[in-house]
């Protein structure tokens, strides 16, 4: 399994991943009030094709809820856990209530006005890695030409 790490400010209301010195992962706990690092979990994950049955045996936690820490510590526990962690020029927005939803939505806003280009635009990624010709993010882009996103797309190979 691979998860991913992400600095922040405080950690609380989040899974958070504990290293050792040597950037082994060594815990991890769901929504600590004293938090052993200030690395969270941000909600991206990799599993292998054991990850259900993993999660078949998990049991609901103290707040009732079936936790995806509970189903990382089975990994970790088992020696197969991963983590990478996201450094700077890496922007992770949770939002998780209406104010970090703004707050995301601000964000994005912000950057794609100030820059002229798309936050995750997938054919933009699939072009750029050479995964689609020029012709096909074209083509893509026309599908959508009555619209801002379409417009973008099409724009993108001139």
């Amino acid at each position: 399994a691979c998860i991913f790490g992400y600095f922040v400010r405080d950690p609380r209301a989040y899974g958070v991943v504990e290293f050792d010195v040597e950037g082994k992962v060594i815990s991890l706990e769901e929504k600590p009030s004293e938090p052993k690092s200030n690395f969270a979990v941000p909600g991206l994950y990799f599993y292998d094709n054991t990850v259900v049955e993993k999660a078949k045996s998990l049991k609901p936690s103290a707040r009732g809820e079936y936790e995806i820490t509970d189903l990382n510590k089975i990994y970790l526990a088992e020696g197969t856990l991963k983590v990478e962690t996201f450094g700077r020029g890496f922007t992770w927005l949770d939002t998780g209530n209406c104010n970090s939803l703004l707050d995301a939505s601000n964000f994005v806003s912000t950057i794609q006005n100030r820059q002229g280009f798309y936050i995750s635009c997938i054919e933009e990624i699939a072009w750029r890695n050479g995964w689609i010709s020029d012709s096909q993010l074209y083509d893509l882009g026309k599908n959508l030409d009555k619209t801002e996103y379409g417009q973008y797309i099409m724009s993108l190979k001139k």
